[in-house]
């Protein structure tokens, strides 16, 4: 186990998965390839070593959970609370949990500074305009699951973490950019995800 993999034995994960990938077209955001790797595959091997993963929407992969939110399509909220209540049912204890969006090919440099600046309720990554970015996050789980017990179809991820009590990590290096259009995706395909 390295260093990076102990650090996340304390850690679940849930990943969201899901999506209509409308400004994409259609095409599914955890199969694009970033470096000749699909997001899904990136994300995965960034968080080895945790506790427990659930993955929401999206393909399956051995060794992760898997479970949709209800209904199908119904937002990253309701697909944060699938996740949590999935990682319960399969009694997972983390004391804290991820939260990440699939379509962030640099997750892998984000998840060591939000670890180390957790505190009260969690951390989030806040990008270089100042927006927090709830799906590049670690919450402590009994904060989390606090707020997921309640149907979440339609509801916001900024309605359903206000007024938690998160450390504001600056991202310096662009590690929270993700990809929601072809422009993103050529970014990536000509700088890489390093």
């Amino acid at each position: 186990m390295t260093d990076e993999s102990a650090q996340l034995s304390d850690t679940a994960v849930v990943i969201v998965a899901g999506g209509a990938g409308r400004r994409l077209g259609g095409f599914s955001k955890p199969d694009l390839e970033v470096g000749g790797v699909n997001l899904l595959d990136i994300t995965l091997s960034a968080v080895e070593g945790a506790s427990a993963v659930v993955i929401v929407g999206g393909p399956r992969r051995d060794g992760a959970l898997w479970t949709v939110e209800n209904p199908p399509g119904s937002g990253p909220a309701a697909a944060v609370g699938a996740g949590v209540l999935a990682l319960a049912d399969a009694g997972s204890v983390a004391p804290w949990t991820f939260v990440l969006a699939v379509d962030t090919p640099r997750v892998a440099r984000a998840l060591l500074p939000l670890l180390a600046a957790r505190r009260d309720d969690g951390a989030w990554m806040v990008d270089a305009d100042g927006r927090e970015q709830p799906l590049l996050a670690v919450y402590r789980t009994e904060s989390l699951a606090a707020r997921t017990g309640t149907p979440l179809a339609g509801v916001s991820m900024r309605t359903l973490v206000q007024g938690l009590a998160m450390v504001a990590v600056p991202d310096v290096h662009g590690d929270s950019r993700d990809i929601d259009t072809w422009d993103d995706a050529r970014h990536f395909k000509e700088q890489g995800n390093d």
